[in-house]
């Protein structure tokens, strides 16, 4: 997968990955310690989410991580496939697959994903972690660059 990118594209993917893992999982392991915090805009708490996002298919629970593992096993093929939206976009799929990953280990050690961040000013909002913003920043630069800054290059081509 890495003989796409060069050597220093391979390294930067490989700090965003473990740094987001990390990240993700370390506030995890705050949570589950007991760390709490009631903000007015935000609180924390610690909620086991055994669906998707907004608990979305909670009833399968029992095959949810399999399912999980299998999306992220065909996303890591189809970028072995589309090697040059890889290398275009390494960055952020390193911090998407990352994420990912980081709440799979949560469906195999825990009895979901672990959440734990509530946004309740205004209005109130699903609970989530550090690997949902992650995912969420990451389709983000993808979308952003896929959009205004593709057309732009193949404005400049045609001059």
């Amino acid at each position: 997968m890495f003989k796409i990118l060069s050597k220093k594209q391979t390294i930067v993917f490989f700090i965003a990955f473990v740094a987001v893992f990390t990240l993700d999982q370390f506030v995890k392991y705050l949570s589950l310690s007991g760390m709490r915090y009631n903000g007015s805009f935000m609180s924390l708490v610690l909620v086991y989410n055994d669906g998707v996002a907004f608990s979305m298919f909670a009833f399968l629970k029992e095959y949810l991580k399999y399912i999980h593992l299998a999306l992220l096993l065909a996303l890591i093929a189809y970028l072995l496939w589309q090697k040059s939206f890889f290398k275009e976009h390494f960055l952020a799929f390193a911090m998407l697959i990352s994420a990912g990953f980081s709440n799979l280990l949560d469906r195999f050690l825990h009895i979901g994903v672990v959440d734990m961040f509530f946004w309740h000013k205004w209005f109130e909002f699903a609970v989530f972690n550090v690997a949902d913003v992650m995912i969420n920043i990451s389709v983000a630069l993808i979308l952003i660059k896929e959009f205004f800054f593709k057309k732009k290059d193949k404005n400049a081509n045609l001059t």
